[in-house]
């Protein structure tokens, strides 16, 4: 299994437009900027396995990243949650349909597929065959906790808590990926057992409200044992060499366009 980190960069991306509000660290925050690790498109990441393409999340850089990443086509895409920066480059999947002739399956909560049809009403109406004027899909509804089998994929989906509302989790094998979680529910933790490779959120060095943070992912680290854990969704405040030289080993920050071995 091949894993590829589309994008590690929290909402606003790193730089960011302007710089947070009042803020004297600008656009960059404390990153610096002569380092291209330091430079993060929105989340996302792509799980291949026997020629089978899952893309998880579809944000705003999906042009871009796939463009980056020498990346043709996808099968199908995995939503986590339905917030912008995770979902807003839902239209770009058009350019997908033309190039592998058909709708793409689509797997999301209800929840998350009531939204998606809301924003994007135009891209759920039936596709009639002939040219793709919009996006196209397949959609399946998944359940927020169970089971799940796509082409040669096979695992477990599980519900997270991000702040006052919910993203889903993602087992494949021995890999899972968990961004925007602050915490989760017992049985989400069985899932998280026994893995070779963690990928999972991590916005800022101080506490957060709605997502993980250095402490919490490495107390999170101590229960669960992962053998590789990886942070994505990093905001301004986690510098790559500073974030090398504070973790653990088996702890290190992900960069976009980092592909991983599960």
């Amino acid at each position: 299994m091949k894993v590829t980190i589309l994008g590690c960069g929290g909402s606003a991306g790193v730089p960011m437009i302007g710089g947070a509000e009042g803020a004297a660290t600008g656009i960059w925050g404390v990153c610096d900027p002569a380092n291209q690790r330091n430079y993060r498109l929105r989340s996302s990441i792509v799980i291949e396995y026997e020629g089978f393409r899952l893309l998880v999340d579809s944000g705003p850089d999906l042009r871009q990243q796939m463009l980056h990443n020498g990346l043709t086509h996808i099968d199908a895409v995995f939503y986590t949650h339905a917030h912008s920066d995770h979902i807003a480059g839902l239209d770009e999947l058009r350019a997908v349909n033309r190039v592998i002739g058909r709708p793409i399956q689509l797997l999301a909560s209800q929840v998350v597929l009531s939204e998606l049809r809301q924003r994007f009403s135009y891209a759920f109406r039936p596709w009639e065959g002939g040219n793709f004027y919009c996006p196209a899909f397949d959609v399946q509804e998944v359940p927020d906790y169970g089971p799940f089998s796509l082409g040669p994929l096979t695992g477990h989906i599980f519900p997270q808590k991000h702040g006052w509302t919910r993203s889903l989790g993602l087992r494949v094998g021995d890999f899972a990926y968990c961004t925007d979680v602050e915490s989760f529910p017992p049985e989400s933790l069985t899932v998280l057992q026994n893995l070779s490779m963690w990928v999972v959120g991590c916005f800022q060095r101080k506490a957060h409200p709605s997502h993980g943070w250095v402490g919490r992912v490495l107390e999170w680290r101590e229960q669960l044992r992962p053998r590789h854990t990886v942070l994505t969704h990093m905001g301004p405040d986690m510098d790559y060499e500073s974030l090398c030289r504070l973790l653990p080993e088996d702890v290190r920050p992900a960069w976009d366009g980092m592909v991983l071995s599960p």
